[in-house]
């Protein structure tokens, strides 16, 4: 309903549908009747209070829970088929088990090795995030509690429950399982509880025992409760239970009122008791800890396909060398000693059998062209970026609410940098959900003079000036924003229609669920109220004179002025005999009260479109006048809801109670048999009037949404909103413009509403798709046309959601996707969770398209989880948007630096070192595949085990690590500066095939140049005692070229240089030399005696110390030659920019203050506290500045930018001009 959304049906719409599923089986629920077992109906479950040994032979789950994935004794096996699971790694024990076989040409320890350590590694992460999770699990298992027995409260810990245990809770304790609340010292048996485990709401919900059960407080007296409860089997509806408290023979029924749910903690209320009814992970909080569908970003996919594209480059590879080794194996090399009684492998007789042996060879000798440590690498790349960087940003730091940004996932940092279209809730998303009464209108009559935001904002977009004047006696507090002194005061009385105005009144104190606390004074007493919207209107009615200030479980009291008299005050009582409550699918709220006099009413409040179905055939005039009315409210971008009355008589009353008691006692499909039953009671209503609440847009949205824009993302907006609010919004979001073409499908025509009154409902449905197909094809051909034209008008799309219904029909659908692709901006209004999921998952799906959610509530769940990346808002609507999300943030703003800085940063990053891990193996593989062809193809290896077990572990993996950390083309501040360079990951521009095929271009030249250039210097090259070099002196000579080269380009390839480039490169070069000294060193067997004095041979030659400078340039001179080409004559956009502020000499600080989300004083304050020294960057010339986290102090520090000899080159054949002096 627009305007009013109960937290009810958004946090438990999706429990009902699989509520009654789970179910257990039937042996293993039983219950003890006159002294036999007999089977329970697998329907529900029958549980005997305080009484253990007939609970016992139902063989009842316990109490203890465990969040862990594995044991002692499944730890290793189940560890190990987790980490199998990744093809690569079974790919590399294939190798390693092919390597431990006579075919292999290399020792196991080359493969064995590296698989080792990276299973090692994430074995030892699993063990420890277990470990940390069982410690959890021992402290919760473990907590005490009070436990009835032998007329005694004993503690016992909370894994020892059973069920039906009575147990006491303290204030401020925690539930140990789903308890039935059987009493509590408070009055009328009522108890207080926080949500917040559940659905992070810390608004106190009341809890209420049955009458009968009220006097169970003392142990003495709980002892005697002898009750049996049947209820529903566990399920994971949060917000429903079923079933009946049979006691002294009696049936009670029993609704989530009097349930107390494992999790949630007891508040203002000295203690409770209750009788545990679900235990253990049969608890309904276990039920719903549920793993949140598992993510995979693009780029991981694709990663997939690079590695099966090498996998056949391998397969060819070795498939060349296999044919060619049973070629050249002939008899005529008399001197290899080939004969009969040699091995398979060397026997001319049997060249089939040759090839297929030295197939398996050269997969175990070529496997190092899929790097093993590359998912290791990039996972721990990922996790630094988050929790590091994305976690500890203060542009994304939320000072009022105290709120960091939070990466819940790591695994689709990449993916926020490609992200297409984005999908938002409206509500508490782009507005704040600080729900203020403004205006209202009652018998006809609008009261409330004030101007909302969207009206300005309107104004303002048609040429006008609007002044805001307020009266100087205004009353404004939270909640209340209302300007009109007709009805303050007692004023209202003189108004035309003062009878309605007091309907209109009492509805908004009486018809709620509020729970009011602190001082029953106006200006200290405090409302719990499941929604902002409620709050509001309690406290307008408080304001207007109707001050609602205690509630027990069946009476409202109010404290109402002016009613009888001026200046008379008085506190009147209000029975509560009966709530109809919210759901999403009623959208209304009623309850039947009693007048003290004896007056029975009904009041309701709901949607305009419900509460006028319902209404009785009379006053039509104010029908009429009341929508003009709701269509003004909804056009100033306010939230709407109708309030009726109907008196009732008690003949009426009492028939109509009798079958609300037998539904609620119902046991199957309770849920809908109350609405059914509420069906027959609203009807016939009187209307009051409607209110208008004004929730404003939030802080920096229509800078971020303009911005984002400009970044090529197309946000759509997805409400539950009338359609002239929705189109309001988007105004004032700047997310549609009048210089848009607007394509509007509707079913508020006239022609639909002709069609409704006449009943038919097939008739109306036929009508409605073709309709919807016809307004469809109309606009799709529209847009074409502009599109044809060459036009730059910018398209919009509005929907609501009885439209979008027929429009996701497989028929249409394909229709509606097309035009929204077309579209700049969408907004689809009046829609279901349902719908949001759907559209996401059709854009998704259909488009191929990279989509974002975002939103706040629990209505918003489904959409987040159908995105490739969802995001929350931790904000007034509890945390369950968050809990399902990818990534939380504070306000929608900070959208542009999750997206605009941290994903495109991510990318880039992720792309970089993919591509740079695929170089450096192809080109190490190439080297050794080059040797092969002057072995006779006989697989001989060219580089030693432990070379080639460490060259990626040891001696390349480092560079690479601080490569995906520091990497950055441009500071945060220019990225946001040109938001168009986001368009760059939208497009995947650094991760296509054609860079790939480049990459693969280098290192197919690169390792030419290493092994030609080293074996033919080698050839006349000779050492002090006049031997020539033999092989594993050339091989250690082209792995030291290959080492120094592959950590040298790495930094050819940053944009970024700091500290720990140099640490990185530098002490992985060094790591080689101290390794390749000691191993040389070493006396080994005979058998691996390889490289023994190798290193101090050639380290006495000119020999080396030549080809180790000239071997390594030329290699790299290729590189060199086109990353120049390339800047100069086909420059990236990223690289655009970097020229135009070359002359700055670091950005970083004005940076900082650049940005749209402008940092306020306390901001700016606690960012100088948190800046420690840090690391100072050094640049290569393509970027200026350091981010934030890593120094502050960056443009004070005086680092200036090196220049690279092309910039120097092209410098020189332009005109010079004078350095732009930065402003402070």
């Amino acid at each position: 309903m627009a305007g009013w959304r109960g937290s009810r049906s958004r946090l438990g719409g999706g429990g009902d549908t699989g509520g009654m599923a789970m179910t257990e089986h039937v042996s293993s629920s039983r219950t003890v009747r006159l002294g036999r077992v007999q089977p329970q109906a697998p329907g529900h479950r029958t549980v005997f209070c305080n009484d253990r040994e007939a609970n016992a032979l139902a063989k009842f789950k316990g109490n203890s829970v465990s969040t862990t994935k594995y044991d002692v004794l499944t730890f290793l096996p189940k560890g190990l088929f987790e980490q199998f699971r990744r093809v690569a790694n079974l790919y590399f024990l294939m190798i390693s088990i092919l390597s431990c076989t006579p075919v292999s040409p290399v020792s196991p320890i080359t493969n064995v090795l590296p698989l080792s350590l990276v299973l090692l590694v994430s074995l030892i992460k699993e063990a420890w995030e277990d470990w940390k999770r069982f410690q959890n699990d021992m402290a919760i298992n473990n907590t005490p509690v009070d436990v009835l027995l032998d007329q005694k409260w004993i503690s016992v810990p909370w894994k020892k429950l059973q069920v039906g245990d009575i147990i006491r809770v303290k204030q401020d304790g925690y539930f140990p399982a789903d308890l039935l609340f059987l009493a509590s010292p408070n009055p009328d048996g009522v108890c207080y509880t926080e949500t917040a485990n559940l659905d992070g709401e810390t608004n106190l919900k009341i809890r209420k025992a049955l009458e009968k059960t009220w006097d169970y407080v003392t142990p003495e007296r709980v002892s005697e409760f002898k009750g049996e409860v049947q209820c529903e089997q566990p399920n994971n509806s949060l917000y429903t239970f079923t079933g009946n408290l049979i006691i002294q023979n009696q049936t009670l029924p029993l609704s989530p009122n009097q349930i107390l749910l494992r999790g949630c903690s007891l508040r203002n209320t000295e203690f409770i008791v209750g009788a545990v009814i679900f235990t253990g992970h049969e608890t309904k909080v276990m039920m719903n800890a549920m793993k949140i569908p598992s993510k995979r970003s693009t780029l991981e996919k694709k990663l997939d396909k690079l590695i099966l594209t090498l996998f056949c480059v391998l397969f060819c590879m070795c498939l060349l060398g296999a044919v060619g080794s049973g070629i050249f194996i002939n008899r005529k090399y008399y001197y290899l000693e080939f004969s009969k009684n040699s091995d398979a492998q060397s026997n001319p007789d049997n060249r089939f059998a040759v090839a297929a042996l030295t197939m398996f060879t050269l997969i175990t000798l070529y496997s190092p062209i899929i790097p093993i440590s590359l998912y290791v690498s990039v996972e721990m790349i990922k996790f630094i970026q988050s929790t590091q960087f994305i976690n500890n940003d203060l542009h994304m730091y939320h000072f009022e609410s105290n709120t960091p940004a939070l990466a819940r996932t790591s695994n689709l940092n990449e993916e926020l940098g490609q992200v297409e279209y984005i999908f938002s809730d409206k509500t508490g998303t782009l507005t704040r959900n600080l729900m203020e009464f403004f205006k209202c209108s009652i018998g006809g009559e609008i009261y409330g003079t004030g101007i909302s935001e969207i009206e300005i904002g309107t104004a303002q977009r048609n040429g006008m000036k609007v002044e805001v004047q307020k009266s100087s006696d205004v009353t404004h507090e939270k909640g209340f924003n209302f300007d009109d002194a007709r009805l303050m005061r007692g004023a209202w009385r003189n108004e035309p229609n003062p009878d309605l105005c007091k309907e209109f009144f009492r509805c908004l104190a009486i018809c709620h669920t509020v729970l009011p606390e602190g001082e029953d004074s106006p200006e200290k007493i405090r409302y719990q109220a499941a929604s902002p919207d409620e709050a509001a209107l309690v406290t307008a009615a408080k304001n207007f004179g109707f001050f609602f200030f205690k509630r027990t479980p069946t009476t409202i009291y109010v404290r109402e002025s002016h009613v009888e008299r001026m200046g008379k005050v008085e506190d009147v009582p209000y029975e509560i005999l009966n709530v109809l409550e919210f759901n999403s699918t009623r959208k209304r709220q009623s309850v039947v009260c009693r007048y003290s006099n004896g007056r029975l009413v009904l009041y309701c409040k709901g949607a305009d479109t419900v509460i006028y179905e319902r209404l009785a055939d009379r006053d039509n005039e104010l029908k009429r006048t009341s929508r003009e009315h709701l269509e003004e409210f909804g056009a100033a971008g306010l939230r709407t809801l109708c309030l009726a009355y109907r008196d009732l008589s008690s003949e009426v009353y009492e028939s109509w109670n009798e079958k609300y008691i037998q539904a609620k006692s119902s046991l199957r499909d309770r849920e809908k048999k109350l609405d059914e039953v509420a069906e027959l009671i609203e009807k016939e209503l009187v209307l009051i009037g409607c209110t208008a609440i004004e929730d404003k847009l939030q802080e920096g949205v229509p800078t971020c949404i303009e911005t984002l824009s400009k970044a090529g993302i197309k946000i759509w907006v997805l409400t539950g909103d009338k359609m002239e609010t929705a189109i309001n919004i988007a105004y004032a979001c700047k997310l549609i413009n009048n210089s848009m073409k607007q394509f509007i499908i509707s079913s508020e025509t006239d022609a639909v509403r002709e069609v409704e009154d006449r009943g038919d409902q097939v008739e109306l449905a036929r009508f409605m798709k073709e309709n919807v197909k016809n307004e469809l094809k109309r606009c799709y051909e529209e847009a074409l046309q502009y599109l044809r034209t060459g036009s730059e008008t910018k398209l919009a799309l509005v929907i609501d959601g009885k439209c979008l219904m027929y429009a996701l029909d497989p028929s249409l659908r394909v229709m509606l996707l097309n035009l929204s692709l077309n579209c700049n901006a969408v907004v689809c209004c009046r829609v279901s969770p349902l719908q949001k999921a759907q559209v996401t998952s059709l854009v998704k799906k259909g488009a191929k398209r990279i989509t974002l959610s975002i939103g706040d509530g629990a209505n918003d769940v489904s959409m987040i989880q159908a995105a490739h990346v969802g995001v929350g808002i931790s904000g007034q609507e509890g945390m369950q948007a968050v809990m399902a999300s990818d990534f939380a943030i504070a306000q929608f703003r900070f959208l542009t630096d999750l997206l605009l800085v941290h994903g495109r940063w991510s990318y880039l990053r992720i792309c970089k070192v993919v591509t740079y891990f695929f170089y450096k193996n192809l080109m190490f593989t190439l080297t050794q595949f080059w040797f092969t062809f002057h072995t006779g193809f006989s697989g001989q290896r060219f580089y030693d085990d432990w070379f080639q077990s460490l060259y990626n572990v040891i001696f390349t993996a480092l560079p690479v690590i601080v490569l995906g950390i520091f990497e950055k083309d441009v500071s945060a501040s220019l990225s946001k500066k040109y938001p168009e360079l986001y368009k760059e990951g939208i497009r995947n521009t650094f991760f296509k095939w054609r860079v790939i095929a480049i990459w693969a271009f280098f290192a197919i030249y690169q390792s030419l140049v290493f092994y030609h250039f080293v074996t033919a210097s080698s050839i006349t090259g000779m050492n002090k005692a006049g031997k020539m070099f033999g092989l594993w002196d050339v091989s250690t000579m082209a792995f030291t070229c290959v080492v120094v080269t592959v950590n040298l380009r790495l930094l050819m390839m940053s944009n970024t240089i700091t500290r720990w480039h140099h640490v990185t490169v530098g002490g992985s070069i060094l790591a080689w030399f101290i390794f390749v000294f000691i191993y040389s060193g070493i006396v080994l067997p005979k058998d691996q005696e390889n490289i023994y004095f190798v290193i101090y041979v050639l380290m006495s030659t000119i020999y080396f110390y030549l080809t180790l400078l000239l071997v390594p340039i030329a290699a790299l001179f290729c590189d060199f030659i086109y990353q120049g080409a390339q800047r100069w004559f086909f420059p990236y956009d990223y690289q655009i920019v970097q020229e135009i502020h070359r002359h700055e000499p670091d950005a970083s600080k004005v940076g900082l203050l650049e940005i749209g989300n402008q940092l306020t004083p306390d901001e700016a304050r606690r960012y100088a506290i948190m800046q420690l020294p840090g690391e100072k960057s050094k640049h290569t010339g393509f970027a200026f500045d350091s981010p934030g986290y890593e120094s502050f102090f960056a443009s004070q520090a005086g680092v200036f930018v090196p220049q690279k000899a092309w910039d120097v080159a092209r410098r020189a054949s332009m005109k010079s001009r004078p350095k732009t002096s930065r402003k402070n």
